[in-house]
């Protein structure tokens, strides 16, 4: 169980979570790591008006949205809201949910995500006290700010949702976390990963040395700069990257295409390195990536991003495996993980659930989640418990 001491103040409304349809499986852990805290808890007030409803087996509310023949949808919520501290979580790039068009069956698309939340949203029709949506996998995150005559999707996104009387937007590892000054007067919050990478790595790996020595943290490109910087400073590593050499000339699906790696860092002969970014597409900067610190006579190559969505399949990374150019691969369950991709030998599969559950158990108290914001003393404590300080 997680400390408590925030359980003190009164909730600010009985709780009630809607995972949709694509993020079912992660509501379910969520909603269980709750109920088990709740139900443990003894408070001197708990049979006051102010805790009704506190303690249940479950706070998952169910909202189907279902689909006409024709493709459009709409929402039914099957039980109240009114009066609801209600947390809705989504996964916008989650492909394998599919319904029924005019005969062939659709992979959802993140736009269709998307509006399913809105419809959610609609249902709701001002009854909830208050409404927080918990978005892994921020909408349109890339497409973040404009750089010639294109749209701004992400930031007309989060005005939607605000709009919509959304209070409160909770993402993790923003692509660019400053599309949040798009709403300015309301809360978004980015989380980052890192204790997770972390706690995954200690645990799967036995002989691993978090330590100057013996490891070095490396960023795919100068995107990725700032998180390689705050994973290598809580472990006390040294920080190297990458530079993406592009041909502005040519665009290829969408993006200029990668001419070559350019290496800025220390030798990195025989030390093991971890590959620390925000999401796997195509994986092809990845295995490029890797390639390259192998030329430079790495040790075992960790790769950790956020999330894993393998646009062009797997394949590509068994081979790169059975090179020999990673050793292992990590991710988190924030976004869809394919059941062939859970049975891959190089995979270590980093669980936000509890993390999750913490975030919204202390948020349903208005507690501070500054500690999760920037968990520098839970990485500390754990790299003491595995002796690695």
């Amino acid at each position: 169980m997680p400390k408590e001491d925030y359980i003190e103040t009164i909730p600010s409304g009985r709780l009630g979570i809607i995972a949709l349809k694509s993020c079912t499986d992660l509501g379910n852990k969520v909603d269980s790591y709750i109920s088990g805290w709740r139900a443990n808890r003894d408070h001197e007030h708990m049979a006051t008006a102010a805790f009704s409803g506190y303690q249940k087996d479950s706070y998952l509310l169910t909202a189907d949205c279902p689909r006409f023949g024709s493709g459009e949808g709409k929402c039914v919520i099957k039980n109240t809201v009114r009066g609801l501290d209600l947390y809705i979580l989504v996964d916008v790039v989650n492909y394998s949910v599919t319904y029924n068009l005019n005969g062939y069956e659709n992979h959802m698309s993140p736009d269709d995500h998307f509006q399913d939340l809105k419809r959610v949203i609609q249902a709701c029709a001002g009854k909830a006290h208050r409404i927080t949506v918990i978005m892994p996998f921020l909408y349109e995150g890339r497409q973040h700010k404009k750089t010639s005559r294109e749209s701004l999707d992400c930031a007309v996104a989060l005005q939607e949702l605000v709009e919509m009387g959304v209070s409160s937007i909770i993402t993790f590892d923003a692509h660019d976390p400053r599309v949040q000054n798009a709403i300015p007067l309301n809360s978004f919050d980015t989380i980052m990963p890192t204790y997770q990478f972390i706690k995954a790595m200690l645990k799967n790996i036995p002989d691993i040395k978090m330590d100057s020595k013996h490891m070095m943290v490396i960023s795919p490109d100068e995107g990725a700069m700032s998180r390689a910087v705050y994973f290598a400073n809580v472990l006390g590593l040294d920080v190297g990257m990458f530079y993406k050499r592009r041909d502005y000339t040519t665009v290829v699906n969408g993006k200029n295409p990668i001419v070559a790696h350019e290496y800025l860092g220390r030798d990195l002969n025989g030390m093991d390195v971890v590959i620390i970014d925000d999401m796997i597409a195509s994986g092809e900067s990845m295995i490029d990536v890797a390639r390259e610190l192998k030329r430079r006579n790495a040790g075992r190559i960790f790769v950790a991003t956020t999330f894993g969505l393998f646009t062009e399949g797997l394949e590509k990374f068994d081979k790169a495996y059975k090179e020999g150019l990673f050793y292992r691969l990590i991710t988190t369950n924030l976004v869809y993980q394919p059941a062939d991709l859970l049975e891959k030998e190089y995979y270590i599969s980093a669980d936000m659930s509890k993390y999750i559950a913490l975030i919204i158990d202390k948020l349903n108290h208005d507690a501070s989640i500054s500690d999760l914001l920037s968990p520098t003393e839970r990485i500390q404590r754990i790299l003491k418990k595995y002796g690695q300080r």
